[in-house]
């Protein structure tokens, strides 16, 4: 159940880092409470999770579906560059989490 519980906190953080850029400096009231109560559960469900998961492969995990997540929606919803560099160091850290998983 803290797998599940971690990959939702995971889903997340990219929920309320794709938020602030929709908030505009914090000055759009809807997307800024979304993106503050996102930013609250995933924190609150990573603490969840880390009752039973160590602490090093819990943050590892949370940053990294949080970091690949909010890459790959920054190049379908804002046109960032999907070079080959960028999607081979989005494989190294999708490959760095599967180890953290397969060792823990």
């Amino acid at each position: 159940m803290a797998w599940a519980i971690l990959f939702l906190a995971g889903l997340l953080e990219i929920g309320w880092a794709i938020g602030l850029k929709y908030t505009d400096g914090f000055t759009k009231p809807l997307p800024t409470v979304l993106t503050a109560a996102s930013m609250v559960a995933s924190v609150v469900l990573l603490g969840i999770a880390m009752r039973s998961l160590p602490l090093g492969t819990a943050y590892a995990i949370w940053t990294g579906i949080g970091t690949v997540g909010t890459v790959i929606f920054g190049i379908f919803l804002f046109a960032e560059p999907a070079t080959a560099v960028r999607i081979g160091c989005i494989a190294l850290i999708v490959a760095g989490i599967a180890g953290l998983k397969m060792t823990a």
